[in-house]
């Protein structure tokens, strides 16, 4: 299912998150996929207001603690 929201050019990521909350998360939930055509720090930045929003935990590791896993 595709869903297009009317935004203006100058959306802030924490603006579109909050877009999304209420007219598509309230709905399905998260989704499959998103499609944002606004670049990777842009979807990254909505990514972390959008969880944020919905009280989920962001944990991000990195690949030196993933490198002392695999020992």
């Amino acid at each position: 299912m595709t869903h297009f929201i009317a935004t203006t050019e100058k959306m802030s990521a924490e603006g579109l998150a909050k877009l999304f909350r209420d007219q598509v998360w309230k709905l399905h939930r998260l989704p499959e996929s998103i499609v944002l055509d606004r670049g990777m720090q842009f979807a990254a930045g909505m990514m972390k207001e959008l969880n944020n929003l919905l009280g989920i935990q962001t944990k991000l590791i990195t690949h030196k603690w993933m490198g002392k896993q695999k020992e």
